[in-house]
């Protein structure tokens, strides 16, 4: 049987880099996968992506931490990067409930154990999903809940505004143990790897996927 046939995944952000990637695999995997963005036009672009490779996936437009005039950076980013991530895992947690097993992966970032220049609420609200990962893990325990969460290194497209710069980028991949930066691709199976049963015995766990770039707190 397929390594997560049985299985509806609900993947946020997920109409193009990192996200599409996850969503392309768990659906390869055998879940029935939902893909959301806040524009209709990014949902339907992307359905129709992998739709053409033969997927089954549907889609939704979904912005759950939206607030109209909002201008400061710090309250926009930890809006979308904290809030909306438990406000969301508080709408799909009861059906997990009825079905008396479920598997949470947040996407957190390196940012979150080593911050950037200039992105630094950015980092800051990545080191709050890596608190928020080990609570909802011993909350949801009880009700055979897994909650883990991801840490992308510099994938390309995901953050492009940093190596778009040929200097920056150079100087970022020779810290880089495999010398490259990370494809969308490379995230994509340790998501569906945390949400099979090999990992029934994972929970509260944050894997860096940073192509050995040393970022831990």
């Amino acid at each position: 049987m397929p390594l997560l046939s049985g299985k509806v995944a609900v993947v946020t952000a997920s109409t193009q880099g990192i996200g599409l990637a996850i969503a392309r695999r768990l659906a390869l995997d055998g879940a029935q996968v939902v893909i959301s963005s806040r524009k209709q036009a990014n949902v339907d672009r992307a359905l129709e992506e992998l739709h053409a490779e033969g997927l089954t996936i549907s889609g939704i437009v979904c912005h759950v931490g939206k607030r109209e005039d909002r201008e400061e950076a710090w309250d926009k980013t930890f809006e979308v990067n904290v809030k909306a991530v438990f406000l969301l895992t508080k709408l799909v947690v009861p059906h997990m409930e009825q079905r008396g097993r479920g598997s949470i992966v947040l996407v957190g970032s390196i940012a979150g154990y080593r911050p950037f220049p200039t992105i630094g609420p950015y980092g800051v609200s990545k080191t709050a999903l890596l608190g928020l990962t080990k609570v909802l893990a011993d909350e949801l325990a009880p009700a055979n809940i897994r909650v883990n969460c991801l840490a992308p290194g510099l994938i390309t497209q995901f953050s492009s505004a940093l190596w778009s710069d040929d200097s920056f980028r150079r100087r970022f991949e020779a810290a880089i143990t495999l010398r490259r930066t990370g494809e969308p691709e490379d995230c994509a199976g340790v998501v569906s790897f945390l949400c099979s049963r090999d990992a029934a015995y994972i929970t509260g766990e944050t894997i860096t996927v940073a192509g050995g770039f040393h970022c831990r707190l």
